[in-house]
């Protein structure tokens, strides 16, 4: 039980992943069938699919940001001094956590402007605020990889 908790700790991204996209397959076979068979679309499973990669690419970019693959230009950083290397992996995780820091605020504040006028979607008429509130939270997420990968990354630069 332990064991798999810790793995679902560390993998947490990709399990929430393969569980979303397999309810995107799932919404959008149905539709193939609905429209074929039926010759009705539904609608609703746009609104639930596209709010869904936009929650698939944030936890893509969580994931890049743990295991390190996110592009970069090593070439240069590797040949400098270790102390500049770390300034450098200080001032780009800085950079990162800005970046999505702010789309924590903005999106923070669209969710609440959802919440307090009362917006619903337009397929399924559930509050709109449901779909929105992926982006903050799994901007947080974001963050808190970045700093995980940098805080390793930074062990062993100083261990070289």
């Amino acid at each position: 039980m332990a064991k798999n908790l810790k793995w679902l700790m560390i993998h947490f991204e990709e399990a929430l992943c393969a569980l979303l996209f397999g309810i995107m397959g799932i919404i959008m076979f149905i539709n193939v069938i609905s429209r074929y068979l039926l010759k009705y679309s539904l609608a609703f499973t746009e609104e639930l699919v596209v709010s869904f990669f936009v929650w698939l690419t944030l936890l893509g970019a969580s994931i890049a940001f743990r295991e390190g693959s996110h592009l970069g230009f090593n070439f240069i950083t590797d040949r400098l001094p270790k102390e500049i290397q770390k300034i450098f992996l200080w001032i780009s995780a800085g950079l990162g956590i800005s970046l999505f820091g702010f789309l924590i605020y903005f999106s923070s504040h669209q969710v609440k402007e959802e919440i307090v006028l009362r917006i619903t979607s337009m397929g399924i008429g559930v509050p709109q605020w449901w779909y929105t509130i992926g982006v903050p939270v799994w901007s947080t997420l974001v963050i808190v990889r970045i700093l995980q990968r940098a805080v390793e990354v930074n062990k062993k630069v100083v261990a070289t």
